[in-house]
């Protein structure tokens, strides 16, 4: 309603605000590091559950792509509420509902339980700009930019040792309710750590949640992602798969109209393509789209036996972790150094490198990928590239806007680069169950991987002459 009342911004005043200190920021980091370790535990199980539930691989992916789905709808509406209720009570939040996912996937019999599970498992992605905003309100000017760096490296590290424990345990088992176990007790022992240690800071702005937006935008990502993912098996021209285009676009227009109409929309359309968020923003999905596209790509690639397809390398689960490894290193020591970076040359040009340097590590992939040594190669330059990107891309988000608003803007950020991640696994997935080896059950062709690779490739070089484009657009006098 037009009129609403809402209420005014309510400041917590400083003398009762704890000062952080490091472990705050170990909290939020640790907490960050959890959730990204879900979002890739189950990529290396994605070959195995597809026999075990004698599923497509295009089903299989949504074990995948359903936890960015609800990721992407649960982000601005949980940084919406962060920014009315308090960062911190919503940190706790995403980190009880990654609990509570995890014991649904451990309990799973079917794989429609599994998805479901995951998608529970989804809502805690929007932590990470809880926390980025928690910093921003918290952490005082000179160390935001450092703050931000480190917490950004969570992602790709978690990332790495997610792959890791699940090679671990799938050595001694074929289960996949082990790693949902141990995902329960990492996101309690982020709930205890989070309570103890984080702060409650920032402005409290008034309003109510406006969930017809959140319905819609998640009606609209779902009709979008499944039209992609059954592209290959339903038709492309079939009347299924235009039609679920066309609700989506449908859905898109009615959802922006919304957007403009409520007093409290969900997603505030000036943070998303307003004169400074837009390039952002969309340096933010391209960016998603490769990263995320690399996790969907290299776990069946590493797996792949090479005696008896001609390619991959013939690797176990567990190696899929460590092929990965060189990245972890690499992007904790790029995102920590990405702050010094961007106080002497601004976020959008510390973008525009880190983009660059992880299109590199896909060009490279894709001409060079026969050896174990390619692999480590690609993996180490590809966590340099991210590590500074994202680092960048933290701070860029929410540089040109308000303290109240710093919660939303890092949440609508966190939104399209999820939404981008969704789009990759989606696309990735069409593009492998289309180029497959004559006379197998599905098995995608080398030439299939190949061509993910540079489409990764392009997604991050995009990415690269967005960021430099708003660097050079908006350079301070």
């Amino acid at each position: 309603m037009s009129g609403a009342i809402t209420k005014a911004p309510e400041r917590l005043e400083p003398s009762v605000r704890p000062a952080p200190g490091a472990l705050t920021l170990v909290a939020l980091a640790t907490a960050g590091l959890i959730v990204s370790v879900q979002q890739s535990l189950v990529i290396p199980l994605l070959p195995s559950l597809m026999t075990r539930f004698d599923a497509s691989m295009t089903a299989v992916t949504w074990v995948f792509t359903a936890s960015l789905l609800a990721g992407a709808v649960a982000t601005p509406l949980l940084t919406r509420f962060g920014d009315m209720y308090g960062k911190k009570r919503m940190i706790l939040l995403c980190l009880g509902a990654l609990a509570a996912g995890s014991v649904v996937c451990a309990l799973s019999g079917t794989l429609a339980v599994l998805v479901a599970g995951r998608a529970l498992q989804g809502v805690s992605v929007a932590m990470i700009p809880l926390a980025i905003g928690t910093i921003r309100d918290a952490f005082p000017a000179e160390r935001v930019t450092t703050a931000i760096g480190v917490l950004s490296a969570t992602m790709g590290v978690g990332g790495t040792i997610g792959m890791i424990v699940t090679g671990l345990i799938a050595d001694h088992t074929s289960s996949h309710r082990p790693v949902f176990w141990i995902t329960t007790g990492l996101a309690v022992a982020g709930l205890a750590l989070i309570a103890y240690s984080a702060p409650e800071a920032g402005e409290r702005a008034g309003g109510r949640p406006d969930l017809p937006g959140a319905l819609l935008l998640a009606s609209c990502l779902v009709c979008l992602l499944l039209g992609i993912s059954q592209g290959n098996r339903w038709g492309w021209t079939s009347p299924r798969v235009l039609a679920l285009f066309v609700a989506a676009a449908v859905l898109c227009a009615v959802w922006v109209a919304v957007e403009l109409r409520v007093p409290e929309p969900l997603v505030r359309l000036n943070l998303l393509v307003g004169r400074h968020s837009m390039s952002a923003n969309l340096a933010s999905l391209l960016l998603g789209f490769a990263m995320f596209a690399m996790f969907t790509l290299i776990a069946g690639f590493i797996q792949a036996p090479r005696d008896r397809l001609g390619y991959g390398l013939s690797g176990s689960v567990l190696d899929v972790g460590l092929y990965m490894l060189p990245s972890t290193v690499t992007m904790l020591l790029s995102s920590t150094m990405a702050g010094r970076v961007t106080a002497r040359i601004g976020p959008a040009f510390t973008l525009a490198i880190g983009s660059l340097v992880a299109a590199l590590s896909y060009v490279w992939v894709a001409i060079a990928h026969a050896h174990p040594i390619d692999m480590l190669a690609f993996s180490a330059i590809q966590g340099a590239g991210f590590g500074i990107a994202y680092a960048a891309l933290g701070t860029l988000a929410v540089q040109h806007v308000p303290m109240d608003q710093s919660g939303i803007a890092s949440g609508i950020n966190s939104l399209v680069r999820t939404t981008g991640g969704s789009i990759a696994g989606a696309v990735t997935a069409a593009v492998l169950a289309a180029f497959t080896i004559a006379g197998t059950s599905g098995v995608p062709t080398q030439g299939a991987y190949v061509l993910c690779f540079w489409i990764g490739a392009g997604g991050a070089l995009l990415a690269a002459v967005v960021a430099l484009a708003n660097g050079l657009r908006h350079r301070p006098a």
